[in-house]
């Protein structure tokens, strides 16, 4: 019998979310993300509680959700285990030539898939913030798998 938390076996996809605010913009990891409504075509995206990109969302009610390739693993330590108040992640992205412009944002070129999207709602979900958020246009971006929390369990980059 497996010791995991039932919450530690579903394998989910893992996210980069890009946001601005009035210091410019910032990217993030996240992982709880969830399809809600068909049509209109809504996401729930839980941001952590003292992020830059919380702040970012809150005031602006608008973000890119990227779609992260399994290729992508390397950027989760970078995006996600450092705050955006403290560290210019975009910077080092783009001397590595790994962003482009979508929708006035900058996206990660070798991310599967980049939504737009507009915050209808938001709400407290403990450790996150919930926000309700409708898919104002999206786009496929590349071929390949997307990233999943067992590949980085796999790679020793998160536990559990």
């Amino acid at each position: 019998m497996t010791r995991k938390k039932p919450w530690n076996r579903v394998n989910l996809p893992v996210y980069s979310i890009s946001s601005k605010g009035p210091g410019g913009f910032n990217m993030n990891i996240i992982t709880y993300t969830v399809p809600v409504s068909m049509k209109p075509k809504r996401l729930i995206c839980a941001v952590y509680h003292g992020s830059q990109t919380l702040d970012n969302i809150r005031r602006e009610k608008q973000a890119v959700l990227q779609l992260l390739h399994e290729d992508q693993y390397r950027l989760v330590d970078k995006l996600g285990k450092r705050s955006g108040k403290n560290t210019d992640k975009l910077t080092a992205l783009n001397k590595r030539n790994l962003c482009t412009e979508w929708k006035g944002f900058p996206v990660l070129t070798g991310a599967l898939a980049w939504m737009e999207l507009k915050v209808l709602d938001e709400m407290e979900g403990g450790d996150h913030r919930l926000f309700l958020c409708e898919v104002q246009a999206w786009k496929n971006n590349s071929e390949g798998e997307p990233l999943t929390l067992d590949m980085l369990r796999k790679k020793n980059i998160i536990r559990g």
